[in-house]
């Protein structure tokens, strides 16, 4: 029987999943490293959890290493150790290899993690990605953009999603980008080419360094517009159509970047534009599991819990799937009155407004929902405060159906 460690810097409603979806595998010993007490957990949880190690800091992998060795004390060798953060990727990987545990090597985790590297080792395969530069000093960033011209996306080199993203039209924007994250030196800030075009998502299952599924979405608009515009209502849309041969050139430099960067096995979420021109560029690619609900999206598309699939990649490196049946998509419920985004703005939510409309246009299509709560204050990023998922055989309805749900419902914050 298996041991095997998930890791997670709190036991929230997300990691609780991915607890659960390990928990449930075939002869699992499973061992939970967290910044939470095992307490915190609901009972049911901590009824398939065999052991805990609580760490004050899970992003010092000298911590991963003592809490690793003090549960494979109780729970015999560890087989497989992970997690879904993002920021734990690399000293995931360092106390993996101190371990001697299989998994994502200390290089292939940083060439993920740190995204100029990544697209300088990007670029070095001959794939498309924009130009950058990791600037230091204020005369670099000037000199990027007069070389490349505005706009240019500034943003820190280990980001994860759009947060703290910003995009510079012009020098004052550069110049007010750069004084909320000022480069010094060892303090580097990233600058990129800004891309134009249709942004989508590449998710690939990996198994032994060869990709054995693949899925995609559609963001309507993307998640960087969505971020600099607080009043936007967004969509994200899973074609049904993600195996035809539109997407061809999408999934050949999807999977020629992940043989680059190093990716074995695992789950990996691309971000990438469609230019106007019709080509593909690579805009970064994380090796860990999407957000904005997309592990509920393709689980709607195929009947099947995408997430309990994922642990079984990662435990066993086994994955099956059924075949796709339906488009699925999300429309998010961003709150009217954010006021440029999550936490300390004070505001709440006030009222919910249209879902008697929603309901009677688009109801029969719905599978998941998350209302806002009155009262509630502005979500923790740029997913909003809920959201509402549909799906139907036909990708042209589930397309017009989220742009019904976020032409409808209206939630106020004041």
């Amino acid at each position: 029987m298996p041991s095997v460690v998930f890791v997670a810097p709190v036991l929230s409603e997300n990691a609780q999943r991915m607890v659960t979806a390990v928990a449930s595998l075939p002869d699992v010993r499973l061992g939970v490293i967290s910044g939470d007490p095992q307490e915190n957990a609901p009972a049911e949880l901590r009824a398939g959890i065999a052991a805990h190690w609580r760490v004050d800091d899970v992003l010092d992998s000298g911590q991963l290493l003592w809490a690793a060795e003090n549960l494979s004390r109780q729970l015999g060798p560890i087989h497989r150790m992970f997690g879904a953060y993002e920021q734990l990727q690399v000293p995931l990987a360092e106390a993996r290899q101190r371990l001697g545990i299989e998994g994502l090597t200390v290089e292939a985790a940083m060439n993920f993690r740190d995204k100029s590297r990544m697209k300088d080792v990007l670029r070095a395969a001959g794939l498309p990605t924009a130009r950058h530069q990791l600037v230091e000093r204020i005369e670099q960033a000037r000199a990027f953009t007069e070389r490349v011209g505005f706009p240019v996306v500034v943003k820190p080199p280990a980001g994860a999603g759009s947060l703290d993203t910003f995009k510079a039209e012009h020098a004052d924007a550069l110049h007010d980008a750069l004084r909320r994250t000022p480069p010094a030196p060892g303090r580097a800030v990233l600058l990129e080419e800004f891309v134009t075009g249709d942004e989508h998502s590449l998710e690939t299952i990996s198994v032994d360094g060869r990709p054995v599924f693949h899925s995609l979405t559609h963001y309507i608009p993307s998640p960087l517009e969505v971020m600099r515009n607080p009043w936007i209502q967004w969509c994200v849309v899973l074609p049904r159509e993600a195996d035809e041969p539109q997407y061809d050139d999408a999934r050949r430099a999807g999977d020629a970047a992940l043989r680059a960067l190093g990716m074995r096995t695992g789950l990996s979420h691309m971000e990438w534009f469609r230019r106007k021109d019709g080509s593909v560029a690579i805009s970064e690619i994380a090796a860990r599991p999407p957000g904005a609900q997309i592990t509920t999206l393709i689980s709607r598309a195929h009947d099947m819990d995408f997430v309990r699939e994922w642990a079984r990649v990662m435990v066993y490196s086994q994955f099956e799937a059924p075949p796709r049946k339906y488009a699925v998509g999300c429309a998010y419920l961003r709150g009217q009155g954010r006021a440029g985004g999550a936490g300390g703005s004070g505001r709440r939510v006030t009222a919910i407004r249209g879902l008697d409309e929603a309901a009677q246009a688009v109801g029969a299509l719905v599978t998941d929902v998350k209302l806002p709560s009155l009262g509630q204050g502005p979500g923790a990023n740029y997913e909003g405060e809920g959201y509402v998922i549909v799906r139907h055989p036909e990708t042209r309805v589930v397309v017009q159906a989220v742009q019904r749900l976020v032409s409808l419902i209206r939630v106020d914050m004041g």
